[in-house]
């Protein structure tokens, strides 16, 4: 039997409290609060509790879909995310970068809604970003 606790970043809110997911042969078992987290004073409020409720959802996607000849298929990520970077770049040559709005999540980490806002910005080069904050 493999044991192992992982440190990770609560995914439900723009927070960031963290918690220790519990882990027994690869299977999540359960998770515990981080009593080192200063935002959340190990605690973990009730959506944090069930963070782990979605992993293995037997309706959970795995792997990208992509429309083919009207139906979801599944495709590689190489795939899926090519077609995603050619109908972007096709939008940005057709219509210019203003064109393109992107919308983050209270759902990622501050990073990666950084990371977001650096890509809308540097990559797309569009200042159309937002973000629905809502805990």
């Amino acid at each position: 039997m493999e044991y192992q606790n992982t440190l990770t970043t609560c995914i439900y809110c723009g927070c960031g409290c963290s918690m220790y997911v519990e882990t027994i042969d690869g299977r999540i078992t359960g998770v515990w609060p981080d009593k080192t987290n200063q935002i959340s004073g190990g605690r973990l409020c009730i959506k944090g509790w069930n963070v782990t409720g979605f992993v293995g959802h037997p309706d959970r996607l795995k792997n990208p879909l992509l429309r083919k000849e009207g139906k979801l298929v599944e495709v590689t990520w190489d795939e899926a995310l090519s077609q995603v970077a050619e109908k972007l770049s096709g939008i940005k040559r057709e219509s210019g970068a203003d064109s393109i709005g992107l919308m983050t999540s209270a759902k990622c980490t501050n990073e990666e809604n950084y990371l977001m806002n650096k890509f809308a910005r540097a990559v797309l080069g569009t200042n159309n970003i937002d973000h629905c904050a809502r805990l």
